[in-house]
């Protein structure tokens, strides 16, 4: 069975948006009593529609979208998704780039991403770490002792790797949001996001 997903953001306002993905769904012979539909960010932590859509799918079925950037918040977002329905052996087809994970160039692609997606993690971890060594070579000199242990901040820098924004790591990990931007500026964290850029390299040849 296919089972289609689409999303727009809050901000576009567009109700074209949504009809373009469901032209496009259509076209592809999703019956449109099997669409989710979220109007929300792609940042979302809870989105229903998704939710919705991941629980009602099933073993055979494949879960269909307009474009890539419709179903993750990032791309480890994107992957870790696509490995989970991997596993419940559900295929996942995204239209625009033309990926379907029941094919072999469709699981080429995807393995592609997954690449991508760990190579990202390496480097950020690898300049996190980098910028933790700095630090202890420089040593504190006085101030407040740090809030934030060594095993909390490699939970905050996976949840932004994963796309999740500033504001919600505060409220999820219960820290003041100035002793966050004061941690990752100390460990040397800059937002780096070469997923933006590999999805076009990929998707736009």
């Amino acid at each position: 069975m296919l089972i289609g997903y689409m999303r727009i953001s809050s901000t576009d306002g567009k109700r074209q948006n949504t009809d373009l993905q469901l032209d496009a769904l259509l076209k592809y012979n999703v019956d449109q009593r099997n669409i989710y539909e979220d109007l929300a960010s792609g940042s979302k932590d809870d989105r229903k529609g998704l939710l919705e859509a991941l629980k009602y799918l099933q073993k055979g079925d494949t879960l269909v979208v307009w474009k890539l950037d419709r179903l993750g918040r990032s791309l480890s977002h994107l992957v870790k998704i696509i490995n989970e329905l991997k596993k419940r052996e559900v295929e996942f087809c995204s239209l625009t780039e033309g990926i379907n994970t029941s094919t072999v160039s469709g699981q080429l692609q995807f393995n592609i991403f997954a690449s991508l997606a760990e190579f990202e993690r390496s480097l950020i971890q690898e300049r996190v770490n980098a910028g933790l060594e700095s630090a202890r070579r420089r040593g504190r000199r006085g101030g407040r002792p740090k809030v934030l242990d060594q095993e909390k901040i490699d939970h905050i820098i996976e949840s932004l790797n994963d796309g999740m924004s500033k504001a919600a790591i505060c409220r999820n990990f219960n820290v003041k949001r100035s002793t966050l931007i004061d941690t990752l500026n100390r460990i040397g964290y800059i937002d780096y996001k070469p997923k933006d850029l590999s999805l076009k390299i990929l998707c736009n040849k």
